[in-house]
């Protein structure tokens, strides 16, 4: 049998690179793609000891840049097949909104939700030759819940969310399943480094300080989860001939939390993160 060729974004490290590997130990050929180039090394020593470095093509591509959005379009033109679409490439930006930027905001867009369309819409049309496939958008529970002090980041990811509800519906009757992953906190750059990644306010005079002090306490205090988990989902995906569901949240607690947001009442949810924070509402 042909091998199937899946294209990942933001391959270097994380659920990239995991499902990179999960899917070339599967014999597919992966386009592994990264921002920084120099970074492939960690992906290609550990497919080398996996015995399947020859399954991994390792490819450049800033999900922002025309010029190398341009370079993914040669390349794929050459290749003249694609089956599967894996974006993946993403980063958090937080602060609380009175102190983040509106420049910061269409930074992180372009990166979660422009730079991901763009990657899609080039991608697309050798999936739909095909009549089959999967595009697999790595979105967050932070697309379907708000946090206090991530907004540019929630906001994305709720972006990303109603963009791939609209997008399998157009694509459904191509024989294309579109899937959301929607993972909680994972042991994975993008949480590890979290204290270096939100704007927040050190100085104790700022209205702000306390209160994200207590939010960066809590996520210190979250026990992440292994990111194989969700690379190990993601491949099973991959797998299957049809999907039906279109989310699939994962982690620990997830569901639960999911569960409490839809049918409880605001004021009970509002007062539950505000508690859970240590903060008192002055309404």
């Amino acid at each position: 049998m042909q091998k199937k060729h899946v294209l990942i974004t933001g391959a270097s490290s994380g659920f990239g690179m995991l499902t990179a590997l999960h899917l070339a130990k599967k014999d597919y050929h992966v386009i592994a793609t990264m921002r920084n180039i120099h970074k492939k090394n960690e992906l290609l020593t550990r497919a080398k000891k996996d015995q399947v470095e020859k399954n991994i093509t390792v490819h450049r591509l800033d999900v922002t840049s025309n010029p190398s959005l341009e370079e993914l379009q040669t390349y794929l033109n050459k290749l003249g097949t694609l089956d599967i679409l894996i974006n993946n490439a993403g980063y958090a930006d937080g602060g609380f909104f009175e102190d983040v930027s509106i420049e910061q905001y269409k930074k992180q867009f372009e990166t979660n939700v422009f730079g991901l369309m763009a990657v899609t819409q080039i991608a697309l049309p050798f999936i739909r030759k095909k009549k089959s496939g999967k595009i697999i958008n790595i979105s967050s529970i932070s697309g379907l819940i708000g946090f206090p002090g991530l907004s540019p980041y929630v906001a994305s990811k709720h972006a990303l969310e109603g963009y791939t509800e609209s997008l399998r519906l157009e694509l459904k009757p191509f024989g294309i399943d579109v899937i959301l992953i929607e993972p909680g906190s994972y042991e994975t750059n993008i949480w590890k480094r979290v204290d270096t990644i939100v704007n927040y306010p050190q100085s104790e005079a700022s209205p702000y300080h306390h209160y994200m002090m207590a939010i960066l306490s809590e996520l210190n205090r979250e026990k992440l989860g292994d990111p194989a988990d969700v690379a190990r989902l993601i491949t099973n995906l991959c797998e299957k001939k049809s999907v039906r569901k279109l989310r699939y949240p994962i982690g620990r607690g997830v569901n639960a939390t999911l569960f409490l947001k839809k049918w409880i009442p605001w004021s009970v949810w509002e007062s539950i993160v505000l508690k859970k924070l240590r903060m008192k509402s002055d309404s």
